[in-house]
Order: structure tokens, then sequence, then C-alpha cells
């Protein structure tokens, strides 16, 4: 069974943070295939999705960001998922609002929830769809940054992100995630490869 978890903070004050677009693009998959993300369950949200006849796992975590790894150490160890059928969904810093980067490794590069899954998984080889939240102008506190909305000008590349971040992941499903990345780390989604 493919897993996919999408990384954000419980509750309304955090809804439609930049930390939390890893949730809005679990929330758009749900919508898209009729599925229900209400069980609470292994600390998070869960539910089941078909997608491309194939039933799919989909994850909020209900931990808070930076214990994320809890909720997915307790799916895998009552569901006995693999860790290669996972895609973790979240925020990036170092990729611009209006992109997404697909990767199959790599450290935590300072993401306290992917710092967690790599502490209770024990590897950082698991499969991310980093989405793009860019980095704060020079003095904004990172901390403060993260838990702010998008602005309003934002808000048309954002949509565009969570859409194409749930296209990648649907892609996914059927194909390797390496013939998934060629296809979607693209330049902001127009289609043209990345140097």
């Amino acid at each position: 069974m493919k897993w996919i978890v999408g990384l954000g903070n419980p509750g309304t004050a955090y809804a439609n943070t930049r930390h939390n677009v890893g949730f809005m693009v679990i929330d758009e998959l749900a919508r898209r295939h009729g599925a229900d993300v209400g069980n609470n369950k292994c600390k998070a949200l869960t539910g089941e999705a078909r997608i491309g006849g194939e039933k799919v796992a989909l994850l909020k975590p209900m931990t808070y960001m930076n214990l994320s790894g809890e909720s997915v150490r307790a799916f895998m160890d009552y569901y006995k998922v693999k860790l290669e059928d996972l895609i973790v969904v979240y925020d990036d810093l170092d990729t611009e609002v209006g992109r997404i980067r697909l990767r199959y490794q790599g450290s935590a590069g300072g993401h306290n929830g992917i710092k967690s899954i790599i502490q209770h998984t024990g590897t950082q080889t698991f499969n991310r769809v980093r989405i793009g939240i860019s980095r704060p102008k020079p003095g904004v506190v990172i901390s403060d940054y993260v838990l702010s909305p998008f602005a309003k000008a934002e808000q048309a590349e954002v949509r565009r992100m969570v859409e194409e971040a749930c296209d990648a992941i649907e892609h996914a499903i059927g194909h390797p995630f390496e013939q998934t990345m060629a296809k979607f780390n693209t330049a902001g989604g127009t289609g043209s490869a990345q140097a």
C-alpha cells in the first residue's frame, strides 16, 4: 500500500500557514478522490483513497511538526507498510513559491518534521515532494515566517503548486519515483527540465 504523509500543524490557527502546505496537498488529494481524512489513528488524521486502482493511505500527523516522525513510525509499525511506498509532502524554504521539487533522499535541511521522520525511521532515504515557500526577507525570523499565511499575491501560485504536487503524487502511484522526478522537477511547472 502506498502512503502519503502531508506535514503540518494541527488546529485552525495554523490552517493556511506556509508550514501547512503538506496538509493542503492531502486535503486536495482527498477532494479529488472522494476520500475522508477524518479517522484518528496512529497520532494522525487518516483516510483511504483509490488512486489509479491502488489503495492509498492519506495521513496528516497531529503531533505538531517537530514530532511528525512519531506518527509515521506508529503507522508504519501498525500497518506494516514499507518505507519505499511512502511519499512525504512538506514546505521547503529553499524552493521558491510556485515550484515543487521531488527527492528520494537527503538530509532534513533544517526542517524539523523531516528531522523527526529521519530519527524515527533511521534513514534519510524516502520519497519527498517539497513545496516551495521561498525564504523570508532578511531580518524576518524563520519560525515566525513559516507560521504566517501566504500573501494574497501568492495565492494563485500556491493553488497551482498544490495541484501540481497532487499530479506528481498521482503519477508516482503508478510509476517509479525516479521517473516521476524526471517529469515533475521542472522550472515553475513550465515543463522545461531543470539544469
